[in-house]
């Protein structure tokens, strides 16, 4: 049984609530992680606690001349016989409650990286990679047919030697790969055809007042360069395409009144980024490869009923995806979000309330006769501000995950180094977990007192547990 909460978030609020939208970032570069003053993200855990750690967005990150699939570093445990390929594409069968972590290319395409993440995964619940095609750079991490990659130098930078050998891996290893695609912001395609970039009223390509230049989601010619991208991994063997940077930017509105954007006979922002899923969506559907299309959402689409100017409404776009990822970071919320001074120190709190209010729109959008695609929130294992986030703390969200009714999560963090005390081991927990709760870090088994005490303390909600033992993930017994 959940947890019931009486409602203390009004989505009436969302309206003074606008700059959190700000604060939110798509699951991207470090850069992209930063808040308020500018601060960079720390390497979330400490060293003796992570796996895979190293340099993220450096080549000198792993030995990524290495071949993935050519074996098994020393100390890195049983290696996993790869058959040589014969041709045939991988296939993968989509875990029941699948529970991942997001690899940039420069892990993806390194032996050594590669082998402690995949020891990680054979040691705990992990069961899925996200692993990066084109992230914000523009580069393509793999060796691409595409003749637009190569035209627009989008080749010049492998990441990933032998991204076919890197799926018979992960197909032996009973892991479930995520192929994530950056959409508008793409540095390389915005300088080699600009004009399918956003224009300024003074002429040329508008540029924010970052120096960032951002395709424009009306134009179809952006929908088919990525399109065409998915599809060909799509062939190589992925089973799930994830977009991302799905959306308008997020610039101040003096930087929006110079923006122009060619192609606009679609409609509202939402009706754009509406049409671009369902387009994808119906392009790789006519592959007959049977392949899931997600999307990666702000962490507020799921609490905001209306646009706050990116073009993301959850009721326009949950359904013409097979999930959603919203971001839930709860470092990435404002000051008063949820009720909270400081949210950050709240990520039971912030993650349950995210998921449980989107689960109740995507309801409304079943009883209207559609079909709403699943929840599966990117969680934080990255240190933003206070507290440092460890085990606690990300043990917190997957709970709150749980609780909320959701069986899917994938963390975060950019260099893609994970915690793994916050993961339950393959045979399972020795001691119980324990979970932040506000200031308290408790056994997971006492999270509902504890939260009666949050509540209390600030005269907000309270908090009813239907039973006192821990909420039990599914499938206990093994990761696939």
């Amino acid at each position: 049984m959940r947890p019931r909460f009486t409602r203390w978030f009004d989505p009436r609020l969302a309206v003074a609530l606008t700059v959190v939208a700000l604060g939110c970032a798509e699951p991207e570069s470090p850069d992209a992680a930063q808040v308020r003053g500018g601060a960079p993200v720390e390497a979330s855990p400490a060293a003796d606690t992570t796996v895979g750690a190293g340099v993220p967005g450096n080549p000198s990150a792993g030995t990524t001349d290495d071949v993935v699939s050519r074996g098994v570093a020393d100390g890195a445990g049983p290696e996993v016989e790869v058959a040589a390929s014969d041709g045939a594409r991988p296939t993968f069968a989509r875990p029941d409650s699948l529970r991942g972590l997001y690899l940039n290319a420069w892990a993806a395409g390194s032996t050594n990286r590669m082998n402690a993440l995949v020891d990680l995964a054979r040691r705990t619940e992990i069961n899925a990679f996200v692993i990066d095609i084109k992230d914000a750079t523009g580069y393509v991490s793999h060796r691409s047919n595409i003749p637009a990659v190569a035209e627009i130098g989008a080749d010049q930078e492998i990441r990933i030697r032998d991204l076919p050998g890197l799926l018979r891996r992960l197909e032996a290893e009973g892991i479930y790969p995520i192929a994530r695609i950056v959409i508008v912001k793409d540095p390389l395609l915005a300088a080699a055809r600009p004009e399918l970039a956003i224009q300024d009223t003074a002429g040329g390509t508008w540029i924010d007042s970052k120096d960032i230049v951002w395709l424009n989601l009306y134009n179809e010619g952006v929908w088919q360069y990525h399109v065409d991208l998915a599809r060909e991994v799509a062939e190589m063997g992925f089973p799930e395409i994830q977009w991302d940077y799905v959306r308008f930017p997020d610039a101040p509105a003096s930087d929006m009144a110079r923006a122009v954007f060619p192609g606009d006979t679609i409609g509202p922002r939402d009706e754009a980024v509406r049409a671009f899923l369902s387009h994808g969506r119906d392009a790789l559907a006519a592959t007959d490869l049977d392949v899931r299309v997600t999307a990666d959402v702000f962490g507020v689409t799921t609490i905001f009923r209306r646009d706050v100017g990116i073009g993301q409404v959850w009721e326009s776009f949950i359904d013409r995806v097979d999930a959603a990822l919203p971001m839930v970071y709860p470092s990435h919320y404002w000051e008063g979000s949820f009720g909270f001074d400081a949210p950050n120190w709240h990520p039971y709190e912030v993650v349950y309330e995210s998921i449980e209010y989107a689960a109740r729109r995507s309801e409304v959008v079943d009883s209207a006769g559609e079909v709403a695609g699943d929840i599966v929130p990117w969680l934080q294992d990255f240190t933003l501000g206070s507290p440092r986030y460890e085990a606690p703390e990300v043990r917190a969200q997957i709970q709150a995950t749980y609780d909320a009714g959701a069986s899917d999560w994938i963390l975060w963090n950019p260099g893609s180094s994970y915690t793994e005390d916050a993961l339950r081991p393959i045979e399972g927990w020795a001691d119980e977990p324990r979970v932040r709760i506000g200031t308290r870090v408790v056994p997971v088994s006492e999270r509902f007192e504890a939260l009666e005490l949050v509540a209390d303390s600030v005269g907000r909600a309270t908090v009813v547990a239907d039973s006192a033992p821990a909420v039990q993930p599914p499938d206990t017994t093994t990761r696939r």
